[in-house]
């Protein structure tokens, strides 16, 4: 999870809550032009972003498009535009990273509990289990390729066939909800922040024009960020265990699903960050690294050149080379 400043002198801010997390719109508003309804109608179709995609590509409401797809994934679906993008993203996700990223996890996340929006807020939820899904057994999410189809009838909707296995979106959706809600602020103030979560996109060179200065929080709970990047222009997400963990018949289980084993996965890791052009990719590439492990996450980091820091379970701070050209500040090893 990231943390940003303050607002200050003219920004305008809305906070709203969608897709289970915390969403803050700001803009630096151009203090020659002051608190104008263009500034305010553009926080409005932001917002508006979240909420069509939570609506179209929820898990956690049975009549959502999204889950009357998944409940017969290989049948042909009527999706709105912002579900088939999504599904798309995540088509190209599962190829850009060989498999890491695979949507294809849900009936494993149900089959650990998580099968309904949990009170994370309040700690970490117990579960007494299912008694399925709970043993040690490791078994791949799936053994065939994703790989979804479309369609466009004659009245321009589009159709979509999943595949044999129901899909999550809720974390490419939320990527691709932070995109679409910064395309809506751009060209309006002197930059703009959009913030979901762990999920940010930095637009402008921020409120004193030197860089939107972010702290990336320290999943072991600390008063002090583990560092802090300066960014123009950019996304970053962090992946982490830190709040989306709960026990589930007496055993620890996460969110972050690796799809080769069926299993929540990132041995000896607590949290990643990585900063891209796009929020989607690096919603995708956080979690993708996640999955590499304590063991992996430095290879596959130099050897995609993504700009990437992680925490491991000892506490240790762990940076790639193209991510430490943003740091603007590290916590003392």
């Amino acid at each position: 999870m990231l943390t940003t400043p303050a607002p200050v002198g003219t920004d305008r801010v809305l906070r709203l809550r969608a897709m289970a997390t915390e969403v803050v719109l700001r803009v630096v508003a151009d203090p020659r032009t002051g608190d104008d309804d263009p500034v305010g109608q553009a926080l409005a179709r932001a917002a508006a972003v979240f909420a069509r995609v939570e609506t179209a590509c929820t898990r956690f409401d049975p009549t959502s498009p999204l889950m009357q797809a998944n409940a017969r994934p290989r049948s042909w679906h009527p999706v709105p535009d912002e579900c088939a993008q999504a599904i798309a993203a995540a088509a190209h996700a599962y190829r850009a990273t060989g498999g890491l990223f695979d949507p294809r996890i849900l009936r494993r996340l149900e089959t650990l509990g998580y099968d309904r929006s949990l009170p994370f807020r309040d700690g970490m939820p117990v579960l007494p289990g299912t008694g399925t899904g709970t043993g040690d057994r490791s078994s791949p999410v799936a053994r065939r390729p994703f790989a979804p189809r479309w369609r466009t009838d004659a009245d321009g909707r589009t159709w979509v066939r999943i595949g044999a296995h129901p899909i999550d979106l809720g974390g490419i959706g939320k990527g691709l909800a932070v995109r679409w809600a910064a395309e809506e602020l751009t060209g309006i103030g002197r930059g703009a922040l959009v913030e979901a979560g762990g999920d940010i996109y930095a637009a402008g060179a921020g409120p004193d024009g030197t860089g939107w200065m972010v702290g990336v929080e320290d999943p072991r709970g600390g008063a002090l960020p583990v560092a802090v990047l300066r960014l123009v222009d950019r996304a970053v997400t962090t992946s982490s265990i830190a709040v989306r963990r709960w026990s589930v018949a007496g055993r620890a289980a996460h969110h972050l699903i690796d799809p080769r084993t069926g299993q929540p996965g990132g041995q000896g890791l607590l949290a990643v960050t990585v900063a891209e052009t796009d929020p989607a990719t690096s919603e995708v590439w956080s979690k993708s690294l996640f999955l590499a492990g304590r063991r992996g996450i430095r290879s596959l980091a130099a050897s995609t050149g993504l700009a990437a820091l992680w925490v491991d379970t000892a506490g240790v701070l762990g940076t790639s080379p193209a991510m430490r050209e943003l740091l603007a500040w590290q916590a003392p090893r």
